[in-house]
């Protein structure tokens, strides 16, 4: 089929690429000059695990060709994907608009996260323009950090469809993500807007739940590690997202909650559970500073923290809303240096410094902790599961571990000769 992308997101990347992938002819049309520019150069506009590969051989194979926006494909698509911005309903309603106006435009697809009632909208202006006009909406489920693998390996798909034809060509679209068992929910395009929503909001509550507990148990002298096992072992609660640590960031799950908190603050008198889970989490992302500074009694003023990871999880270059930024503002306002690795995102996080303070950006994580007084654990990619303790204690100035993530086993941190603090333990 002829497939159109519209959209500078890391959805918009996936589906193209996924659906490239998969026998299809794709035109991927970005927003953003600067998103035209590096695609004209042959560059993904993401960088994660098996991602940038997938799309360079799609791109090699001509499957997947790219472009901007108000460019008119080649040929009249079958389908057209909206995966753009949250903030772009503008950029939203023309292009609907001007695909309405297509004779013999397929189905639109509206992946774009946004308010509650957002397609309804789309829905009801192209109806003005073209009766037979079908939109769908398909919320983006992708887990950044792992985004293709969740795409075609999918564990639910929420599908809002009002309409029998949008339906089945959706399903054949995704039927090669979809072949182990049914895995579609059809429901309203409006239940389907919210069940996003919803999702992100519980996942969001649960990791702020589960930092409150830790801590609650360091007053406690409770291992939260152990109770967050035991949690886990109920089948009415499970595993996922039960990890204490640092805070959550990131341009998703962040944005999502705050539509919740701004949809719920619209329709009740009072402040909402999740409102308590944005600040808890808020709070959270201090929890590493607020240690170093207990440590050193307050006496920070010259001292030297080397940060592990700044990206807002493993797996991902990006360090939009990262528990890593705001550590790094609590320490320069204390007058600490800052030494910082990351395997991807170090470009992200020196735009992002720029004109705001002075930071030490190593390739090399052993480097950024050369005469620290801390080291501080905040995105557990797996190169920093098993360092040299013996080399961080030969290199660092005071051997002082701050885990945020709660990835390392206490007692054996300290048998190594190191200091040990991590999250509810």
């Amino acid at each position: 089929m002829q497939i159109t992308v519209y959209g500078d997101t890391l959805c918009a990347q996936v589906t193209a690429t996924a659906m490239a992938q998969t026998g299809h002819q794709v035109n991927w049309c970005v927003v953003e000059p600067a998103s035209r520019d590096r695609l004209a150069q042959g560059l993904p506009l993401f960088r994660e695990q098996g991602l940038d590969r997938f799309f360079a051989e799609q791109l090699e194979s001509g499957r997947l060709i790219t472009g901007f926006w108000e460019d008119v494909p080649r040929d009249i698509p079958d389908a057209v994907f909206l995966a753009l911005q949250p903030g772009e309903q503008g950029v939203a309603e023309a292009l609907v608009s001007r695909l309405a106006s297509s004779s013999g435009c397929g189905v639109i697809v509206n992946q774009t996260v946004g308010p509650v009632g957002s397609s309804e909208l789309l829905r009801d202006m192209i109806k003005q323009i073209d009766t037979r006009a079908v939109l769908v909406a398909l919320p983006d489920l992708i887990q950044e950090g792992n985004a293709f693998q969740t795409f075609t390996r999918p564990d639910s798909i929420l599908l809002g469809c009002e309409d029998g034809e949008g339906e089945a060509l959706v399903r054949e679209l995704l039927r090669p993500f979809n072949r182990r068992k049914d895995v579609i929910q059809v429901m309203s395009l409006r239940e389907a807007e919210f069940a996003k929503l919803a999702i992100s909001g519980i996942l969001a509550t649960r990791i702020s739940y589960m930092n409150d507990m830790a801590s609650l148990s360091e007053s406690l002298g409770v291992d939260i590690d152990v109770v967050r096992v035991a949690m886990g072992a109920d089948p009415r609660i499970g595993e996922s997202y039960l990890y204490p640590g640092c805070g959550f960031g990131g341009p998703g799950l962040s944005s999502n909650v705050l539509a919740l908190v701004d949809a719920l603050n619209e329709r009740a008198a009072e402040p909402g559970l999740l409102e308590r889970v944005l600040q808890t989490n808020e709070r959270q992302k201090e929890v590493l500073f607020r240690k170093f500074w207990q440590f050193y009694q307050g006496n920070v003023s010259g001292k030297k923290v080397a940060l592990w990871g700044v990206a807002f999880k493993p797996g991902t270059h990006r360090v939009d809303n990262a528990p890593a930024l705001k550590v790094i503002e609590a320490l320069w306002a204390q007058g600490v240096e800052v030494m910082a690795h990351d395997p991807r995102a170090l470009p992200d996080l020196e735009n992002w410094a720029r004109g705001r303070g002075a930071l030490t950006l190593c390739d090399d994580p052993y480097d950024a902790a050369e005469e620290a007084d801390a080291l501080m654990l905040i995105t557990e990619w797996k190169p920093y599961w098993s360092p040299d303790w013996q080399r961080l204690k030969r290199a660092m100035r005071q051997p002082l571990i701050l885990d945020g993530r709660n990835i390392y086993e206490p007692a054996f941190v300290r048998e190594q000769g190191l200091v040990y603090r991590g999250i509810g333990r």
